[in-house]
């Protein structure tokens, strides 16, 4: 049976001993699985109806610490349950390991069983819901870039992080040779997640060093999601089983390219492109340029869920083909936003603020956001920017640091009503815990800089 598998289907698979071991994962705010590995066979007992989890995995850091200041759980209120509740649909094999299947869970609250309103997959299903009642659905693709570095995630950890070599030599962008001698890693990422049931299209060579490019073939927006978590972590244990590191770090080195996560989004009535009008310049319809009007006036709003973490930010610079500036364009690569599939029923809108690190579920439902509320208050779409837009001082700039994009998430009325205060605020906590985990550590680059000259 092609992936994903029915309830029922994995049944069979248990009972014929070829899957022992069922993965049950949560979506964490870092876009991360975390979860339990269950024995199969109890698991289709019962545990496929739900298990719990702490509450704090919707409220920790990339190093899994316990930041004061969330409402939703704290020492205080003693850290709590949450109910993982599978979601049936999500059922399929992990074929880069033995015998095991996964699931992806919903978050509900241990005592009512209603969605925890912040868990990632439920935020994107609330603007789901909301361009449901509006007739519509969003179709969309991420694009995965990372980095395959020579070592290994534990000798580079061991080594303090300082001796990291990519896989390759040179800039590898298209480049069949040099990504023929990556296929060790590529090739099972390409085949296994095919298996999985995640629609790959391909995998080419980015323009640095080290850096792959893996394509997804669109889908609806939490298939998307679903899709690149699922990916991501797969790159992750694909690269390790075969001796190497893959990053998702945006800008691991200052002098190399960053890695982007590009979206691509687009509205759909049934199986009508909603954004496409033969008749219309471009081929955009009312509906598609109202939609990308709010995307445009409102990516300050959101470019914390396009850039999380400090780090984030170092991507952003002139002449990288990563974005400095918001404005719209057609087939444009220096631009925040670029126009794709021009005059066709393809016709999209490709977001490429976006890096590697984000949590696709956030993203996509910060862009649904903007894009509904470009529509419900008809806002006009600017003309498109052309030439060098790193150059046009009459676009706005994206938020240039974390501190700022904190600023703007805090400021937006738009999110506010579209998310509900709760889920902003949750956020905001979660971007100002990460600035100030950051003040307060000395750097390598202060120390050699000032150590002995200042």
């Amino acid at each position: 049976m092609s992936a994903p598998w029915s309830f029922e289907y994995l049944k069979t698979r248990v009972e014929d001993g070829s899957i022992d071991t069922v993965v049950a994962c949560l979506v964490d705010m870092q876009g991360r699985l975390m979860g339990k590995r269950f024995h199969a066979q109890h698991f289709i007992d019962g545990a496929w109806e739900e298990t719990h989890c702490c509450n704090y995995l919707l409220a920790t850091d990339l190093e899994m610490a316990t930041p004061d200041g969330y409402k939703a759980t704290s020492w205080a209120a003693g850290y709590g349950d949450y109910v993982m509740k599978p979601d049936l649909a999500t059922i399929r094999p992990m074929p880069w390991l033995e015998g095991t299947a996964m699931v992806l869970c919903d978050v509900l609250d241990h005592h009512t069983h209603e969605p925890i309103p912040h868990s990632p997959r439920a935020v994107l299903r609330r603007q789901i819901a909301r361009l449901e009642e509006m007739g519509y659905a969003a179709m969309a693709a991420t694009e995965l870039e990372f980095f395959l570095f020579e070592k290994s995630f534990d000798e580079i950890r061991k080594g303090g992080y300082r001796d990291l070599t990519p896989i390759s030599g040179y800039n590898e962008d298209y480049h069949i040779l040099q990504t023929t001698k990556e296929e060790a890693v590529m090739r099972p990422l390409r085949n296994h997640l095919f298996a999985a049931g995640i629609p790959v299209e391909n995998t080419k060579g980015e323009a640095e060093a080290g850096q792959e490019e893996l394509n997804i073939r669109y889908a609806e927006a939490l298939l998307c999601a679903d899709h690149h978590s699922i990916a991501k972590h797969a790159t992750k244990e694909i690269a390790w089983a075969q001796g190497h590191a893959a990053s998702f770090l945006p800008k691991w080195h200052h002098d190399r390219v960053g890695s982007a996560s590009h979206v691509h989004l687009s509205l759909w009535r049934g199986d009508e492109p909603a954004f496409f009008d033969a008749g219309a310049e471009h081929g955009m319809s009312t509906t598609m340029r109202q939609f990308c009007a709010g995307l445009i006036a409102h990516a300050p709003d959101y470019t914390f869920f396009l850039a999380p973490y400090v780090n984030s930010y170092k991507r952003f610079v002139k002449g990288s083909f990563a974005p400095t500036r918001i404005a719209w364009s057609v087939d444009n690569r220096t631009a925040g936003f670029r126009l794709c599939g021009e005059g066709t029923k393809a016709v999209r809108m490709e977001c490429r603020i976006g890096g590697s690190d984000l949590n696709p579920y956030l993203a996509l439902a910060a862009m649904i956001a903007a894009g509904i509320e470009g529509i419900e208050k008809g806002l006009e779409l600017a003309p498109p920017v052309e030439g060098d837009v790193y150059a046009d001082e009459t676009a706005q700039e994206i938020p240039r640091t974390l501190r700022e994009a904190t600023g703007t998430l805090k400021g937006s009325a738009m999110l506010r009503r579209a998310m509900g205060d709760a889920v902003v605020d949750h956020y905001v906590r979660c971007a100002e815990w990460e600035q100030e985990e950051f003040d307060r550590v000395v750097t390598d680059w202060e120390i050699a800089r000032g150590f002995e000259r200042a």
